[in-house]
This record gives C-alpha cells, structure tokens and sequence, in this order.
C-alpha cells in the first residue's frame, strides 16, 4: 500500500498541480482521490474521508458498486439486492418476456425468492482494488526501444501483472492505460455469475416517454429495475444454483428520503464508459462532419424499419424493444453531440489552443512537432476510419451474417462437442428475429456501403450485385438456412459432415466471410497501424499539455474503470428565454399520459393513484417528486450508477444526460452539461404503491 501511495504521488506531481478546480468537469480515479480532488470537494459541501470512499482494508462505498458490463448498479440491502436502469435491464426482461407473459408492458415483481427470475450470461462484478502499476508495465522498455516492440514488451509485463493478481482466489483483473499510456492501472474484480431479476416497472414507466423523450430535460422516466445477487454458503461466486443464498455484500447503501433542491452537493459512483476530452481537433471535425452524419443516417433508416413493423405486430413490437431503443440511444445522442460541438466552437478553441501549444513547444524537443503530425496522420487514417463506420454501422446492422458468424468456423468436432451450446444461442437469436425487417435492411445497407464506400474496401460478392441488390438480397434470403431458424435446425439433425458441407456453401456464410476478410486484411490492419501512431502522439501531446498548463486540473478520460463525479443539483438555461428547473413531478407524467400513443400510456393504478391522491409515506409537496439534473460530468457506462449526497447516501439513479449537454465526451460545458437522474422517492413510491413489492423497502436502509 505505501509503495502505490507513492506513486501515485509521483504521477501527480509529474502531472502539475492539481489546485485548481474548473467547475464540475472530471471523472476522478477514487483510489488517487485524497491526492486530487477531496478538497475540492469538501470545500462544496462533501462531509466524508477518502476512507469512506476508497479503501482496500475497510468497506467502503466502492463495494457497493457494481459494473455490469456496460452499465453500473448498486447495492441497496444486505441481502445482495441492487438498483441499475430498466434500460440496461431490457434484454433481461425481454428474454422472459412472451406475448402470454409480457413483463415489458405490464412489468414484473417477483413476491418472493423463489419467484426471482435467472437471468441470460447477465453478471455483476465488485472491484476488489485498484493500483498504480505504471512502473511494472513500463519494466525493460527504454529510450532506444522501438515503438512496436515496447507494444509486445507492455502486453507481456501486463500479462504478468493480471496473471499474479488472480492467482489461486478466483478474480480477474484488467489492465488500463490513463492519460494515453502515460500511467496504467490494474484493477482486480470479483464477478458474481447467479443474478436474478426480482422487479421491473411496466415499459410504459421504465422507457416513459420512449426515444421522443430520450436525452431530454424535463423527464419523467422510471428507468429502474432489481436485480439480486445470489453466492454459495460461503458467500463466493457460484454458477446458478437452487442451492444458492442472496449474497451478503461488504457494504449497502442508505438511502436518504429527505430529497433534492437547487444547489445540494451532489456525486456519481460508477463506471463510465468513453470519452474524448484531449482529442486533437481533426479528429473532432472529422466526427461531426463525417463521422456523425453518416452513422445518424444509417441508423435513420434502421429505425423506420423496425418501428413501421413493430406498429403492425405487438410479437414483433417485443422481439425488436431491446434492438430499437439499443439503435436509437446513440443515434439521438449523435445528433445532440454534434449540436453540442459546433454551438461551443470545440474545433475552433482546439485549433486556437494548438497554436499555443505549437509556439510553447518550440525549444522542448520532447514536444515539437507533434502537433504537425496529427494532422498529416489523422488525414492518411480517414479513409479508413471512415470504412469502418460504415462496417460497423451499416454492415453491422445486418442480422442474418451475425447467426451466420457463429457458424462461420465449423468443424465436425465443434459442432459435435458446441451443439447444445450452438443451440441456446440459435434459440436467443431467433427467438428476436424478424427476417422481413432484415431483408429490407439488408438491401440499404449494402446499397449505401457500395455508394459511400471507397471501393477498395467492398467485398467482391456485393460489388458485383451493385447494380441488382435488391435481387441479390432476395435470392440471399430465399436460399440461405440462417433466414429461418427451423431450416437451420433441419440442417443440423443431418450428419455433421452433411451439415457443415451446406452450411459452407450458404451464402450468408460467403456474404460473411468476405466482409470478415476484407475488414481484417484491408481496414482494420491499416487503421490499427495509422492509429498506433497516433497514440503514441498523444502520449507526448498529454504530458504536455499537463506541463503548459500546470495550474489546469487533469483527469483521465473514461475507459469503464471506476470514477467518481460531483457536481451540484442544479437547473439549466439552455437557449435565450428557457429556463429548466432541477425537478420534475408526477404531475408532469399526468400532462403527457395519452392512451393513445404507447410511450405515454401509462398503467391505469398509476393514473388512479394520483386521482384520489393515494400517495402514502411518499407524498411530498402533494406530489411525488419524479427526476432531478445535477451538474455531474457523466457518460455511456453511468447509466444505473448512484447519486449520492454529501453524507454518502443514495438520492438518485443516474439515466441520461440532457440533449444539449451530450457534447460532454468531448468538451465540458458548466453552463450546459447535466446528468439525469430517477429520484430515489420515485423509485421506492413506484416499489410500493404501483410493483406492490414493498416488501423489499423492508430490506433498505431508510435515512430520514
């Protein structure tokens, strides 16, 4: 512990001083916290130790936390009970979801333990600690090494570092780099595979106001649900059992009803995903006039599709829920990204700040030139990035080669050794299929891949169908096993020698395969190369600018490594003449409740509750307050991640940003950026009155 202490100190002082705050921007490493930022935040009202935040010898908040590969959660019970978003719980409630059962519209709650649902490769994992490992990684790299070999030689130094980390106790571990490779940390996680699925709130709560309201302020969304974490008698991980007990974590946390108002400390606890603050500006005109535009317009026809069906079928409505709100998140938050940069001039301020840094860098060899080489690098990298877009966006939107991938590789001995295995996917996949939406799909997407794409990168079977795709995609459906699961499983029931022989000669395996080969060989070994380089830049450019401006606060981009943010509660004034307030109530979900349009018709227990004003010990105001914004720097990843009040306790559930303030991955604006978040009051009021699974509040600590 002395030794980590010390370096981390080291890598501050390398960094310059960290003194000065800039507003409410950062996402901070929790373990360096007492080093960085808990002044800062004591000063605006915080009332606890690093101790209580980060410790390795005590429990502490962070062992509460939880990352759920790609969203985040929290304990709230000592019976292993935890809080993430209904949005990132989707595909779980979804997978149990049938047209009899329908838990998407009408919800679930599971009355007892024995009624709690196991839920489909769904974990959660506990970071057991995290440590400056800069030095090991670095071991035997030296000045005179050339940059492909210090890549191999860090991947064997980490390799090393994970291997002793989870030796002989069950862990696992990753190692990631901060601050572009200027410092790596190791973090070690315990990962709990039996979690079930014990409550969520109908669809028309969880996913209120749908993708009309997604990324908007005000928001009266639910976006809830419960899931609980179950271990063996010894309270360790273990596969699904009958057997097993609800896990007894380390640390819950409290939960506070006295609620929110204007001004209030408050921080996020959690683990968010990606974001870009340091980019160079070529790289951040390329994403908003390119990148961007493209991704938005492809995903524009996707989403018609989908929705022009899913009107028509309610079978098709909850095969597809998961898929469309997955497509339609990002497409909205593009657009507001974009919006975002050009509205703050990040190009232009970039552009002004690497001048300086341009001039600064004169007479430190270290330095110059660096920012000459972005550009003449990111100008050879766009063709390929672009590519890839287009592979990733459009190729990728493509469902019938995704079965068709898992077949791709065959062998007698894995088909004989994987078929049950083979089987439970072919099952999940289809049990979300819809082929009519695919070809329709499919036929778009290879027509803009073909006329967006440099030719170099198409794949020979679809170049040469350009001028007849829809013909081609017609025949491709008709002819290929993966259209249809039972002609998959027909195939399958034959000799496995027979079935690999006509699973080889399908044409989605061709479509497959070419596309494989050509992104591997011709986009993704060149973007990687171009990218590498880039990279390594970046190293040089971050030091740099830490040495430039010394007084300038620095965190590490987000890589889905733990973090804490903290801000204000506070309202918003987004254009002239508006002003946004930090709360919204139940009154506000009454003003939008339309029967009429799926997204707004609410459950009738909901509207009946507020007509007789049945509100219980949750009443504030005559209301129920609904969802608050608050000042904390978040991103993809914090979506179910806990706010929490100065003492610590649980206030909130994190579940979006406001649209005006989606720019935030790659330029931080006081004025504009703010989290969304479920007050905790709705949470437990919907728990009780509308779930009737009160019974669970039994299990929370109540702060009053």
């Amino acid at each position: 512990m002395k030794k980590f202490l010390k370096l981390a100190t080291l890598v501050v002082i390398m960094f310059g001083s960290f003194t000065v705050a800039r507003a409410d921007e950062g996402m901070w490493l929790p373990s360096v916290i007492s080093h960085t930022r808990l002044k800062d935040m004591q000063s605006k009202g915080f009332k606890l130790t690093a101790e209580d935040l980060y410790s390795v010898n005590q429990a502490s908040l962070k062992d509460a936390i939880v990352t759920l590969g790609g969203c985040t959660g929290e304990l709230l019970s000592s019976k292993g009970l935890f809080l993430t978003n209904h949005h990132c719980a989707m595909r779980q409630i979804q997978f149990h979801s049938t047209i009899e059962h329908d838990y998407l519209t009408n919800g679930f709650s599971a009355m007892s333990l024995e009624e709690e649902l196991p839920t489909d490769n769904y974990s959660a994992s506990f970071l057991k600690r995290m440590d400056d490992v800069t030095v090991e990684v670095m071991v035997g790299i030296t000045a005179e090494t050339s940059l492909e070999e210090a890549e191999e030689i860090k991947k064997e130094n980490i390799k090393k570092l994970i291997a002793k980390a989870t030796k002989g106790n069950g862990f696992n571990a990753t190692v990631e780099a901060m601050y572009y490779t200027n410092q790596y940390f190791i973090f070690v996680y315990q990962k709990f595979t039996d979690v079930r699925l014990v409550l969520a709130p109908p669809s028309s709560i969880g996913k209120f106001g749908g993708e009309t309201d997604n990324w908007m302020w005000p928001r009266h969304t639910g976006d809830f649900s419960m899931f609980r974490i179950y271990a063996d008698s010894n309270n360790n991980p273990a596969a699904y059992s009958k057997d097993n007990v609800p896990y007894t974590p380390k640390r819950s946390l409290k939960i506070s009803l006295k609620g929110v108002k204007e001004g209030d400390f408050a921080f996020i606890y959690g683990y968010p995903g990606r974001t870009n603050e340091y980019l160079h500006s070529a790289a951040v005109k390329y994403i908003v006039e390119k990148s961007n535009p493209h991704k938005i317009a492809l995903r524009d026809y996707r989403l018609e599709k989908m929705i022009e069906k899913m009107e028509q079928d309610p079978a098709v409505r909850i095969k597809y829920a998961a898929k469309k709100a997955s497509v339609a998140n990002a497409w909205k938050k593009w657009q507001g990204e974009s919006r975002g940069v050009v509205k703050l001039k990040a190009v232009e301020k970039k552009e002004a700040f690497e001048k300086e840094f341009i001039e600064w860098a004169k007479d430190k060899p270290e330095y110059a030139n660096v920012v000459q080489q972005f550009q003449a690098l990111y100008n050879e990298l766009e063709k390929y990035a672009f590519a890839m877009d287009y592979y990733k966006e459009g190729y990728n939107g493509i469902e019938i080669t995704k079965s068709a991938k898992s077949y791709s590789e065959l062998t007698i001995d894995k088909l004989e050794d994987g078929a049950e295995k083979l089987k439970i996917s072919r099952d999940l996949f289809y049990k979300n299929y819809d082929s009519t939406i695919d070809i329709e799909i499919t036929k778009e997407m290879l027509k803009r891949y073909v006329a967006e794409v440099n030719p170099e990168f198409v794949p020979e079977v679809v170049m040469k169908h350009k001028s007849k795709m829809d013909a081609y995609v017609n025949t491709l459906f008709a002819k290929s096993i993966f259209a249809d699961q039972d002609k998959i499983d027909a195939v399958l029931m034959k000799s496995s020698k027979e079935a690999i022989e006509i699973i080889n000669a399908d044409p989605a395996i061709s479509l497959q395969k070419e596309f494989a080969k050509v992104y591997a060989e011709k986009i993704l070994k060149e973007y990687k190369r171009i990218n590498t380089k880039i990279t390594s830049l970046y190293k040089y450019y971050m030091k740099g600018m830490m040495e430039m401006q010394s007084s300038r606060e620095f965190y590490p981009d987000a890589n889905s490594t733990l973090r804490i943010a903290y801000g204000k509660v506070s309202g918003a004034n987004p254009k002239d003449g508006v002003h946004y307030l930090p709360q919204s109530t139940l009154e506000g979900i009454i003003q939008k409740d339309n029967p009429e349009i799926y997204d707004y018709n609410i459950p009738q227990i909901l509207r009946d509750i507020h007509a007789n004003k049945d509100y219980g010990m949750w009443e504030v105001d005559g209301t129920i307050p609904v969802c608050f914004i608050a000042s904390n720097h978040t991103t993809g990843g914090n979506s179910g991640s806990p706010v929490l009040n100065a003492n610590g306790e649980l206030i909130g559930l994190n579940f979006d940003r406001m649209w005006e303030a989606t720019m935030s991955d790659i330029i931080f604006s006081e004025e504009m950026c703010r989290n969304i978040a479920v007050d905790i009051r709705y949470v437990l009021f919907l728990t009780d009155k509308v779930c009737g699974a009160g019974y669970l509040i039994d299990e929370m600590v109540l702060v009053k």
